[in-house]
C-alpha cells in the first residue's frame, strides 16, 4: 500500500513529466501550422483556403513573420525535452505500481518526443529546405 505522501508526489511527477510532453507537441506543431501547411495547401491548389485561414487568425501572419524565433525557441525547447526524457540516471520509485506510472509517462514522453520532432522536421524542411532544393532540382 503506498503512502500518501508517495502518492502526491507521484501525480506531482506524473503532471511535470505530462506537461514536457504537451508543451514539445505544442512548439513543434506551431513550426507545422506557420510553415508547412500554407505550402501544402497552396501545393494541393487551396490557396484561397490558405489565404482564408491567414486571414482570419492574423496570429499565423505574425507567427510567420518571425519564424526564424519561432523555430529556434522550439529547437531548444525539444532539446530541452530531450533531455528531460533521455537523460542519465533517469528513475523511477521501487514501488510497483508507482513504477508502473512512471514507465507508462515515460512512454508517452518518448512517444510525444517522437512525433514533435518530426513535425518539426517537416515544418523545418517546408520552411527552409523546400525552395531551395526546387530550385536545385529545376
Amino acid at each position: 500500500m503506498m503512502s500518501t505522501t508517495a502518492m502526491s508526489e507521484l501525480k506531482t511527477k506524473n503532471i511535470e513529466q505530462g506537461r514536457w510532453g504537451w508543451l514539445i507537441l505544442f512548439t513543434s506543431s506551431t513550426t507545422l501550422v506557420c510553415c508547412a501547411m500554407p505550402i501544402l495547401l497552396v501545393s494541393l491548389g487551396f490557396g484561397a483556403l490558405s489565404a482564408s485561414i491567414f486571414s482570419t487568425l492574423p496570429l499565423l501572419v505574425t507567427i510567420a513573420q518571425h519564424k526564424e524565433w519561432i523555430f529556434m525557441l522550439s529547437a531548444v525547447l525539444l532539446a530541452a525535452a530531450a533531455w528531460v526524457v533521455f537523460r542519465p540516471n533517469r528513475a523511477c520509485p521501487t514501488d510497483p505500481e508507482l513504477a508502473m506510472q512512471c514507465e507508462g509517462a515515460h512512454r508517452f514522453n518518448k512517444k510525444a518526443l517522437i512525433v514533435s520532432v518530426s513535425l518539426w522536421l517537416i515544418g523545418f524542411a517546408a520552411a527552409y529546405l523546400a525552395l531551395p532544393i526546387y530550385h536545385w532540382l529545376s
